[in-house]
């Protein structure tokens, strides 16, 4: 018993038929046409011509030092640098007009927003509005101890006021 060779054809495109499919249509012979469009393979990705490609690593550090661009613009400054940078670009459009500003934003952008400081985080408002004992206990990241003891306060009160009694008299 043999094994039929068409279902080993691996027919992929109409071009491995040659002519044959092209004088199945002019000659009207639908059962050879629709017996060789059976024998195609379906499968997209055996009929698209697919060469692998190295997909190089592209991430935004890799594209800046790529195409030489500066740092992008910070959404909000983060230290004092951030504000220096802000009064050297002020600074740089009052002795050289806008294309000098704009110059100096494009070599180092500034900050898009600059939350006050100062304020341990709140909003200026909310920390203007906090009274100064509120404000006093932010300030002090830990809260002071009295230099004494209140309990032992009485007993080191009565011997200093022994001490200097014995000192008058003396």
């Amino acid at each position: 018993m043999t094994i039929h060779t068409i279902d080993k054809a691996q027919l992929i495109s109409d071009v491995q038929f040659g002519d044959n499919l092209n004088h199945a249509v002019v000659q009207g012979r639908r059962s050879d046409f629709a017996l060789m469009m059976a024998l195609l393979s379906g499968d997209a990705n055996e009929s698209t011509p697919l060469t692998p490609v190295d997909k190089p690593v592209s991430n935004d550090q890799v594209l800046r030092q790529q195409f030489q661009l500066a740092e992008p613009q910070p959404l909000a400054a983060s230290n004092e640098q951030d504000y220096l940078r802000a009064g050297a670009q002020a600074d740089a459009f009052h002795r050289g007009g806008i294309a000098s500003a704009n110059l100096r934003f494009q070599l180092a952008p500034a900050a898009m927003h600059y939350p006050p400081q100062g304020t341990h985080g709140f909003d200026e408002a909310v920390y203007h509005n906090l009274s100064g004992h509120e404000r006093r206990h932010l300030a002090d990241t830990e809260p002071k101890r009295p230099a004494y003891n209140p309990a032992t306060l009485y007993e080191k009160l009565t011997t200093s006021h022994c001490f200097d009694k014995m000192r008058v008299s003396a």
